[in-house]
């Protein structure tokens, strides 16, 4: 490699922890966080929320920000993408483990990429293409109420099936209805574990960038509600706010159109991940001299910006966790992840309309890596 690989110590806490560590703090078991034992856990997922996110905007997260100790950081998984984290915080596994390793990524069998969100179909079942017990199954088999809550329109989705079965789903259309939904799960007395999903700024990011106004006005609205929920909580609640992963602008003028030089795309079968983070899959003809040329042009057109990886040079460095046999071939032959604020875009793509997102993420930079893990209630530190 032509760049080394930024790969987090093995004993850095990890996203992969925090609602395993909630589930066992249910029943005073000592855990991976150290979570202090509560009757009842609250797990507040910020989609696109990173500790570098919230620490710049501080005065208008006045209550988060002064929550947030030095050390309430942890890292998310690659790549830094919701499909993937999601999964490894509700399985508290790998992607290599659970099978979810990107955005976009190859079903080989039908020789398509599939988008990991919102692509499941009756070609990939959602409840056997993620390989892994959820943790809300572990919960319910303790007699551990588990509830998600979210947005309505998620509540039958194919990644809900694939990563949040064994909970009980509640809706809520707002960020007030989905703080009301928990405070009502929390009164009925029985312990919980509660999963509470934020998108809203996430969608903002994408559409306006995280430095707007847009976003800032959220990110105050969310500020306020998780105040609110904080003072109101039942006692011995124990409240964790994260997030899957951060955000960085990418203007217009620092996109990289990969179609301009054809020696980057000849051989390239499909151009999977996203635009931060590509995984291209070669086609099966190329022969191994091929191949080693194509990864060539990629490290000597790209390495002054992005880490660019064979799928075994990843898989050897760790960066998915142990990689299932079955879930290998889901990772591209080549990975490039952008290290510079750039992303990357093919103009020979039918949909193109990516390109007109602001707010992205997906590589393994810190303002997109490191994500907030603020502990309050009975997790709070003393």
């Amino acid at each position: 490699m032509s760049a080394m690989l930024p790969v987090p110590a093995d004993t850095a806490p990890r996203l992969t922890a925090v609602l395993d560590s909630s589930l066992a703090s249910l029943t005073g078991v000592s855990n991976a966080l150290g979570l202090a034992p509560a009757r009842s856990a609250v797990v507040v997922l910020v989609d696109g929320l990173g500790a570098a996110n919230l620490r710049q905007r501080a005065g208008h997260a006045r209550h988060l920000a002064g929550a947030m100790a030095k050390r309430d950081v942890v890292s998310t998984v690659l790549p830094s993408t919701t499909a993937a984290a999601l999964a490894s915080l509700t399985t508290g596994a790998m992607p290599g483990a659970h099978g979810l390793v990107g955005y976009r990524t190859l079903d080989r069998a039908h020789d398509r990429l599939v988008n990991q969100l919102n692509g499941w179909d009756a070609g990939m079942r959602p409840e056997t293409w993620q390989l892994r017990p959820t943790l809300f199954e572990a919960a319910t088999a303790d007699g551990v109420d588990a509830v998600v809550i979210g947005a309505p329109r998620y509540a039958d989705s194919g990644f809900t099936r694939a990563v949040l079965r064994g909970a009980r789903y509640v809706p809520g259309l707002t960020m007030a209805d989905r703080f009301e939904a928990a405070l009502g799960v929390l009164d009925g007395g029985a312990p919980a574990l509660v999963y509470l999903y934020i998108p809203e700024l996430d969608q903002a990011a994408h559409a306006d960038g995280w430095e707007s106004d847009r976003w800032l006005g959220l990110l105050e609205q969310l500020d306020a509600e998780i105040a609110s929920f904080e003072r109101r909580m039942p006692r011995g609640t124990g409240l964790l706010v994260t997030a899957d992963h951060g955000v960085v602008d990418v203007p217009a003028h620092r996109h990289v159109f990969i179609d301009a030089k054809p020696e980057l795309v000849d051989g390239v079968r499909h151009v999977g991940g996203e635009p931060r983070f590509l995984q291209l899959y070669f086609e099966d003809s190329l022969d191994a001299a091929s191949r080693a040329r194509l990864v060539e042009h990629w490290r000597a057109s790209e390495s002054g910006r992005s880490w660019v990886a064979t799928r075994e040079e990843a898989i050897a460095a760790g960066l998915f966790g142990e990689v299932a046999p079955e879930v290998e071939p889901r990772i591209g032959d080549l990975l490039v992840a952008a290290r510079s604020g750039i992303a990357y875009y093919d103009r020979r793509a039918a949909d193109r309309q990516a390109e007109s997102m602001i707010g992205q993420h997906g590589s393994l930079s810190d303002e997109e890596v490191r994500v907030p893990l603020i502990r309050r209630g009975a997790y709070q530190r003393s």
